[in-house]
């Protein structure tokens, strides 16, 4: 006999959460064990019932799917979660598989495959709808982006640049030798693709690659 997965469903639409309910209790295999409408009562559902496999709306109105998929990974690691939602876009897909999540499906899943990704989660296989499957590897094959490979020290003299700063300004604000302020300005230059100052300012402020501190 199959073992039973146990699995807790969790979207803010009402009829959506009791009608996937409905439709997993039509699997021998699978036991829906609760429901929540929100993020904090999903967290809250799942120390209690502690169930195999949770079936998670993305968008709801109290927190963050990928936050929801953190503090549930965070207090039962074991727990597979499924992110099941209308939305397709690349941050979202990203947020959750980053926090955590096994699979990324849309709603629009027959049941059958939706049972077949549940039971594909138990297993510890992950199950990825084709358009999620598409936003990661346009992901992977964009370029990256300018200055992505600064140190924190080069982040640094980028901002003391862009703030108006010379050599020997930055030097004396640093701490360090005017030799050693060229050589980061060298390299700064080199992995922005610059050759003045003033294009390393203008693209730097272009691709907002420093943070100015907070007054």
């Amino acid at each position: 006999m199959a073992e039973t997965i146990r699995v807790v469903v969790v979207d803010d639409h009402d009829m959506v959460r009791k009608g996937l309910g409905v439709l997993l209790e039509s699997f021998p295999d699978l036991e829906p064990v609760g429901q929540a409408a929100d993020g904090e009562h999903a967290i809250r559902l799942c120390a209690e019932t502690d169930p195999d496999v949770v079936l998670l709306d993305l968008v709801m109105p109290d927190m963050s799917g990928p936050e929801v998929i953190s503090c549930i990974l965070k207090r039962n690691p074991h727990i597979k979660v499924i992110a099941l939602t209308n939305y397709k876009d690349e941050q979202l897909v990203h947020g959750a598989l980053n926090a955590g999540a096994i699979s990324y499906l849309l709603k629009n899943v027959s049941i059958d495959e939706l049972a077949a990704a549940i039971r594909s989660a138990h297993e510890g296989k992950s199950i990825l709808a084709p358009e999620a499957a598409q936003a990661l590897v346009k992901a992977a094959t964009r370029p990256p982006k300018p200055g992505h490979d600064l140190t924190n020290r080069e982040h640094e003299i980028l901002r003391l640049i862009v703030s108006g700063m010379n050599n020997r300004e930055i030097a004396d604000h640093l701490i360090i030798s005017q030799s050693t302020v060229k050589n980061h300005v060298t390299s700064i230059f080199m992995k922005l693709g610059v050759s003045s100052r003033a294009e390393a300012v203008a693209l730097a402020v272009h691709h907002q690659l420093i943070d100015w501190p907070k007054p």
